[in-house]
């Protein structure tokens, strides 16, 4: 029984870090002119934290898959909401997506890191 837990528990890491890497090579393209594959990248990894979100519940990972969930919708709609900065004004729209993606670059290396040190992370009620 133990073996079983210890196991799920090294499959939730895995598949939390990987998760997390994708993230990252994603976070990482949105600072840097090119990084178009991105969002191939970011749709796998959202898809691998829904897919296998279930089978971290009532474990210290489920919050990570929470964590990073929120943390994509979150990106997603200040993209969005700040879309219309680029159609009208060129450099407004840079500095809005900069700091978006800046924000997106440190939630995921502070969930990583607590991945890492086999934390949970610490989200609002």
């Amino acid at each position: 029984m133990e073996d079983d837990r210890d196991e799920r528990l090294r499959s939730l890491k895995t598949v939390g870090l990987v998760s997390y890497l994708l993230h990252l090579i994603v976070a990482v393209g949105a600072l840097l002119p090119g990084g178009q594959w991105g969002p191939t990248l970011l749709i796998v990894a959202l898809v691998l934290d829904f897919v296998k979100r279930d089978d971290a519940h009532g474990t210290w990972h489920e919050s990570h898959f929470r964590w990073r969930i929120r943390t994509v919708v979150a990106a997603l709609v200040a993209y969005v909401v700040t879309m219309p900065l680029w159609l009208f004004f060129l450099l407004p729209g840079y500095v809005a997506w900069t700091l978006v993606s800046a924000w997106f670059l440190y939630r995921i290396i502070k969930g990583l890191v607590r991945l890492n040190a086999g934390q949970p992370m610490e989200l609002p009620s």
